[in-house]
């Protein structure tokens, strides 16, 4: 194992969202979060192109790679291509209850499939030294939460895993969308604190619906770590605060103005090397949600961003538009 990670904070994996420029610019923010790729299936990293895939760069360390699948020989080959990229963690997804993992039989689907789950972990731990973890739901569709997680949870950690991320909702494979997966079910952060207390030898992670670092330290006082999505991305200045909240009291806060300047220098390199502006700054448009001048930040960016040649000149008036606003007010 490369070194103990520290599970106080994750920002979760999030399809099409947290892709490394994402991540590059979570890490000005916080130097101690722990950061996920979106999920990536285990043959697409075997058979695709690894370094558009899975490339990522020294500073986004710590860092955990999310794989996709359920054959164990192809994700023990993957976790092993994730080792040998300098990856601090892999991760099985068991949680995601979109077609596309449904039609491949991984995702959420596995919450019914503890035994091939297990499997997986077995045969990635025997390949790799870094820490092999789980990521999963409470259940799925009409199966019973209690029984299902725990029985989950006994069976895997049986196999060596002894780290579990839970998104405490159930997934409802028919009838619901990915995207009211992440609403609708009830959450029931109860249940998982009954995991914790019955499971005091395992690292549970609790994620869903956490929006506030108020509701991080309250969740810390039961679980050995929180996760957050969606609230993370959507105004990520709360990551600036990360540190100093759930860390170090003497750790300095992050300002949006700082954030701009520390991710300046990677806007720039990739510029260079042809990546459209829009593509690294999307993951920037709610930095000064509830500041004034946020909505012409965002128009700014949106709007200019995406034209060909659009470089640092855009972010420059993007961040005047703040600050004219912001001395106006």
């Amino acid at each position: 194992m490369k070194q103990d990670l520290d599970y106080t904070f994750s920002v979760a994996p999030m399809m099409d969202w947290t892709d490394r420029h994402c991540r590059a610019f979570h890490r000005v923010l916080s130097n101690r979060a722990l950061l996920w790729t979106e999920m990536v299936t285990a043959d697409a990293v075997i058979h695709g192109d690894r370094d558009r895939l899975i490339g990522f760069s020294d500073e986004e360390h710590p860092i955990v790679l999310q794989l996709g699948g359920n054959e164990p020989e192809k994700m023990a080959e993957a976790a092993r291509v994730a080792e040998a990229f300098g990856y601090d963690e892999v991760n099985i997804n068991c949680g995601c209850p979109s077609d596309r993992v449904q039609s491949g039989a991984f995702g959420a689907c596995l919450m019914r499939e503890p035994e091939t789950v297990a499997a997986c972990v077995a045969a990635m731990r025997a390949a790799v030294s870094i820490p092999v973890t789980v990521k999963c739901r409470i259940a799925i569709d009409e199966d019973p939460p209690r029984e299902t997680l725990f029985g989950f949870v006994d069976h895997v950690s049986d196999a060596g895993c002894d780290v579990f991320t839970v998104h405490a909702r159930k997934a409802w494979l028919k009838g619901l969308s990915p995207k009211e997966n992440r609403e609708i079910p009830p959450l029931d952060y109860d249940l998982v604190a009954e995991l914790k207390q019955a499971r005091p030898d395992l690292t549970i992670i609790l994620n869903g619906g956490i929006k506030t670092l108020e509701e991080c330290q309250t969740h810390l006082q039961t679980f050995d770590g929180v996760m957050l999505g969606r609230a993370a991305y959507q105004t990520p200045a709360l990551l600036g605060s990360v540190d100093q909240a759930l860390y170090d009291p003497d750790a300095a806060k992050v300002d949006p103005l700082d954030a701009v300047a520390r991710y300046r220098p990677y806007i720039a390199a990739r510029l260079e090397e042809g990546v459209r502006l829009s593509s690294i700054t999307r993951h920037m448009l709610g930095l000064f949600n509830g500041q004034p001048g946020a909505r012409l930040w965002r128009r700014t960016l949106s709007e200019k961003g995406p034209k060909p040649g659009a470089g640092l000149e855009v972010l420059d008036e993007a961040l005047e538009a703040v600050a004219l606003r912001a001395v106006a007010c």
